[in-house]
């Protein structure tokens, strides 16, 4: 299986009970706020990158929160010398 990266952002930015809730219902993934933003890094692993997204969004979905949108990095690549 390969791995995924991708942020899930959160619509609210979740008080430390909830943060701990978050990290009981997955390991992969790195909580943040940055510039007031909340959201979840995400190093996954799966068969292909929609089904790691979906894994995370039920997980994320699954300790109460909502997302409001996925954000993906294009893979830089590497050009021939």
């Amino acid at each position: 299986m390969k791995e995924h990266e991708f942020t899930l952002i959160l619509s609210e930015d979740p008080n430390e009970e909830e943060a701990d809730r978050l990290y009981g219902v997955f390991n992969d993934g790195t909580l943040s706020t940055i510039a007031g933003v909340p959201q979840i890094r995400f190093h996954r692993q799966a068969p292909s990158l929609e089904e790691a997204i979906r894994s995370a969004l039920r997980d994320v979905k699954a300790a109460g929160f909502e997302i409001t949108h996925v954000e993906i990095e294009p893979q830089t690549m590497m050009q021939p010398a």
